[in-house]
């Protein structure tokens, strides 16, 4: 992170369509949104089950066309302070974070975000003096989580949960790499919050280096943030990659960030609510369960580190961002198919395979158990190698369960063509190979939650035998020539 005094522009920002530059922050995103027609504002949900219960049904009815939601006037909490859901969860709302054209087709910004992955270079944040998010510091004594209307967002939780849709900062204490990523925090009480880091997360091992040395980890987690800097701490960076100059390298231009009063954090300068404090090793609470990912609530409640909260740093009128994952779909799943699907076909090709077509993470498999890659075989063997690079790809091997192979007159967006496929072109003797111990999480509710955190996945070769593709029968189906020619004349049947 480089050191300035003043807030930071580049020379070459990204145009977002019609906006001549990236949105500031949550709240100018939120009005663009808005513009679009992709908001919807909700006054006197409350907290308890009511805002978790709507998002839940609100976007399982809308699957791949929901909106973002704004709560407020939420009961018991000032009228002013918010809560939004549904951030990304729409490939409109995705690509205008992004700044990539917008479109509703989700290949569409896949492909878009997988170009510009081939020139995304890291851009650092810009350390400055102060920010609104300093317009109010509450400390020691003074601080109070639950001054913010964290929500009881499933029947079957353990307990009131701040950070959904957060990111948790931390630093590495050998090479001072700041790591943002984003795991689950649950309240305990006014200045004690639990974070669930899942076992081989960038940020568990950080925790822990600090705990081999008997030292508490700080912490600073952000609870309300610009929606390009979540999809950063969301997904799979490289380890040593700071999720800041990722997130600034995808806006064009640096995020600015203000340092954090206890252990000089950098923490956006204009993001909604910062807590600060320390992981404790020794403070062991129970947490969760909590509805995850998966659709399960997976895992006992069970005693974990917590954090001790000594600073709290919000905006007036703050927005706390929330995602309340269920049985997909849910306000966060299309998203992270389209951000999956496109991290695993880039990484795929700068593996060196060619002859990628398309890679599609089903929403059903929450965009990591069931992956579809589309190739234009070329040789011998392309079509498993295809498989085995998608398993082992950084973005595709946390947590995978199947991954398909099909041919590139295949669309892997389509389940009822992967399917087909998967039944004509696959010989379930040959053309299936099980991969064993595999990295997963304890979210897997197949791994029990036990101390063993792998499992297994197929690799499904669904692709014309390549080796006597030539003779393999033709598809019964009309040609492009005449699908064009009938749609010309008899275009009002198939509207």
């Amino acid at each position: 992170m480089s050191n300035d005094t003043s807030s930071s522009q580049s020379a070459n920002p990204i145009r977002v369509g019609e906006f001549a530059r990236p949105h500031g922050d949550l709240r100018e995103w939120i009005e663009r949104v808005d513009s679009m027609g992709e908001l919807w504002r909700v006054s006197g949900a409350d907290w308890n089950l009511e805002i978790g219960a709507i998002a839940e049904m609100v976007y399982r009815g809308r699957p791949g066309d929901s909106p973002a939601i704004l709560f407020d006037k939420i009961p018991g909490y000032p009228p002013d302070f918010k809560i939004l859901t549904g951030v990304t969860n729409s490939p409109r709302r995705l690509a205008l974070t992004l700044g990539l054209p917008v479109s509703k087709n989700p290949l569409d910004v896949v492909a878009a975000y997988r170009d510009r992955m081939k020139r995304h270079q890291l851009i650092d944040d810009v350390a400055v003096e102060t920010g609104p998010i300093l317009e109010n510091v509450d400390r020691e004594e003074d601080v109070d989580v639950l001054r913010f209307p964290a929500p009881f967002l499933h029947e079957g939780d353990g307990g009131r949960y701040i950070g959904t849709c957060c990111m948790v900062i931390m630093r590495d204490p050998d090479s001072g790499w700041v790591n943002v990523g984003c795991y689950r925090v649950q309240v305990h009480d006014r200045n004690t919050v639990g974070i669930r880091i899942t076992p081989g997360k960038h940020g568990r091992q950080i925790r822990d280096k600090y705990f081999e040395r008997g030292l508490p980890c700080p912490v600073a987690i952000v609870c309300g943030q610009d929606p390009l800097l979540y999809l950063s701490a969301g997904n799979e960076v490289a380890y040593g990659v700071g999720e800041f100059a990722h997130a600034g390298g995808h806006r064009g231009m640096p995020f600015d960030t203000v340092r954090s009063e206890l252990h000089d954090l950098p923490i956006p300068a204009h993001a909604e609510i910062v807590l600060e404090g320390e992981v404790m090793p020794d403070l062991l609470i129970p947490e969760g369960p909590f509805g995850e990912w998966t659709g399960y609530y997976v895992g006992a409640r069970e005693e974990d580190p917590a954090a001790r909260i000594r600073r709290v740093y919000y905006r007036n009128a703050p927005i706390l961002t929330v995602g309340s994952p269920t049985r997909p779909p849910f306000d966060d799943s299309l998203s992270k198919c389209v951000m999956k699907s496109a991290m695993i076909w880039d990484q795929v090709e700068r593996a060196g395979l060619p002859g990628v077509r398309a890679v599609w993470c089903h929403e059903a498999g929450v965009g990591r158990l069931f992956n579809v890659v589309s190739i234009k075989q070329a040789y011998y063997g392309h079509a498993k190698q295809a498989g085995l690079l998608v398993a082992g790809a950084h973005a595709g091997n946390f947590a995978n369960r199947f991954v398909v192979v099909v041919d590139d007159d295949i669309d892997p967006t389509n389940l009822f063509d992967v399917l087909w496929a998967m039944c004509t072109r696959c010989d379930p003797a040959t053309h299936i190979d099980i991969l064993d111990r595999m990295w997963s999480g304890p979210l897997d509710p197949l791994t029990r939650g036990g101390p063993e955190l792998h499992n297994s996945r197929a690799l499904i070769v669904a692709c014309r035998p390549y080796e006597w593709i030539g003779e393999f029968p033709p598809v019964v189906e009309s040609s492009p020539d005449l699908r064009a020619r009938i749609r010309e004349k008899w275009g009002h049947l198939l509207s």
